[in-house]
């Protein structure tokens, strides 16, 4: 790449002159939205996602199930755009229609985990083969525990012995199913993407962890929520199961409406933005009730120096986060939360007290080693960051402008953005790998700042 192209891809961070105060309509929850496609598409009747996501990860699993034999019929109309939502991000509907799975496919992941992970369980159960590639980093992307599981429940599987992409899986149009062992140290997707599938697996599934450590496990918890929607019975060590064992009967899957809650983890920045410039920030539709992790910021962000109201009136409910012009580091324990480490690091960065983030080992396996990511970027900012053994060491330190590299990962793009808000002169580099999981990013920081709906 010349300089000038590189030069080109910087995008100035937009630097706050005051407080903000703004309200801001996130899109869908990827997690929900990818979960919901898979199962409506393993349903015994069509279902609706109303608001889901449409971004690379959710576009990606659509157009895999469509190779897949599933009918999507998507709707996108102007009142998108007249609730404030942008018309890239939202579809205003999109049915699924199952149909009989079939190869021969081939199933482009991109970088998704949830693409790579939950749709080779889904394959199996397709009438031919179907082959999975993806991009390079998804070459080293865990996929193993999910490959040998479903081994042991009697898939045929091709991956050259490497236990990740590329590979075939092909498909009988059904699967044994059964008890098998796995360990889902590195991802708790493995759990979830044998869960998912397994009402359709001819015994169901028992999914037993056998791992020293299980992180993410509000996502677990997620898919045996939306799970148990659709008509599945599921066991789990929550409501008085065996420890680490998930049970799901064979049944079939009823077709639902399902409206897809905000995706939490990515309102994130803009919370954050209220917190480090003494501002306010609203998001409207925050769940009462939910399982996603990104419903922690309330506590989190609340601990590192800002205040949060929830009120629900008849339009519904929101969230409206208040900074106080102060930020204090905090010491938390992220294993169940460690999507949301970037945005906080970011914070902590800009704190009045050294912060440190645990339990969150497993990032250095994300969309890139999130932990080597950060310490490099923001130490190159004029920072005082360490990574420790499962997580980072953050002593503020006085900040200075520079490029902020994202290593096609979202979640530093938007983590760079939260220090530029207040650190003149950052710049960062392909903002447009926030497509990935919100595609209007920019645009919505901007309007941000400019008071949109204040």
């Amino acid at each position: 790449m010349t300089e000038s192209s590189v030069q080109s891809a910087l995008w100035p961070a937009p630097y706050a002159s005051g407080a903000v105060e703004a309200t801001v309509t996130v899109p869908g929850s990827k997690s929900v939205t990818n979960r919901g496609l898979v199962l409506a598409a393993l349903a015994a009747e069509p279902g609706w996602l109303r608001r889901p996501l449409r971004s690379r990860d959710t576009l990606l699993m659509a157009e895999a199930l469509r190779a897949m034999g599933v009918g999507i019929e998507e709707t996108v109309s102007s009142s998108s755009a007249a609730a404030g939502i942008p018309a890239t991000t939202t579809g205003e509907a999109w049915r699924v229609i199952p149909s009989g799975l079939h190869g021969p496919a081939t199933v482009d992941v991109g970088n998704a985990g949830t693409v790579m992970r939950f749709l080779p369980p889904v394959a199996t159960l397709a009438d031919g083969p179907i082959r999975f590639d993806g991009d390079p980093r998804s070459y080293e992307r865990p996929l193993h525990s999910v490959i040998h599981a479903l081994r042991a429940l009697g898939a045929r599987i091709d991956d050259d012995n490497r236990g990740a992409l590329p590979l075939t899986v092909h498909g009988s149009g059904a699967l044994e199913g059964g008890p098998v062992k796995i360990d889902a140290s590195a991802s708790s997707q493995f759990v979830s993407a044998l869960l998912l599938s397994g009402p359709r697996f001819n015994q169901g599934v028992e999914v037993r962890h056998v791992g020293s450590v299980l992180p993410s496990m509000p996502h677990i918890r997620m898919t045996v929520d939306m799970l148990r929607g659709v008509g599945a019975q599921v066991d789990e060590p929550e409501t008085g199961g065996e420890p680490n064992v998930w049970r799901v009967s064979p049944s079939a899957l009823l077709g639902r409406d399902l409206t897809v809650e905000p995706d939490l983890s990515n309102a994130q920045p803009f919370l954050a933005a209220a917190l480090v410039t003494g501002g306010r920030v609203t998001v409207p539709d925050w769940p009462e009730r939910t399982t996603q992790p990104g419903d922690a910021l309330r506590e989190i962000f609340t601990e590192m120096g800002g205040s949060c109201e929830f009120s629900v009136t008849a339009d519904g409910s929101s969230l409206t986060f208040t900074g106080t012009g102060r930020i204090h580091g905090i010491d938390v324990d992220l294993s169940e939360v460690g999507e949301l480490t970037p945005g906080i690091a970011a914070v902590a960065a800009l704190a009045d007290s050294p912060s440190t983030l645990r339990g969150v080992a497993h990032l250095r396996l994300h969309e890139t080693d999130r932990l080597a990511a950060l310490t490099k970027e923001i130490n190159e900012l004029g920072g005082d960051v360490t990574e420790t053994a499962d997580g980072l060491h953050i002593r503020p330190r006085p900040l200075h402008g520079g490029v902020f590299h994202t290593y096609d990962d979202h979640r530093m793009a938007t983590a760079g953005s939260i220090i530029g808000l207040v650190v003149d002169g950052v710049e960062i580099e392909n903002v447009g790998t926030t497509a990935k999981t919100l595609p209007d990013f920019p645009r919505m920081w901007t309007d941000m700042l400019a008071g949109a709906g204040a």
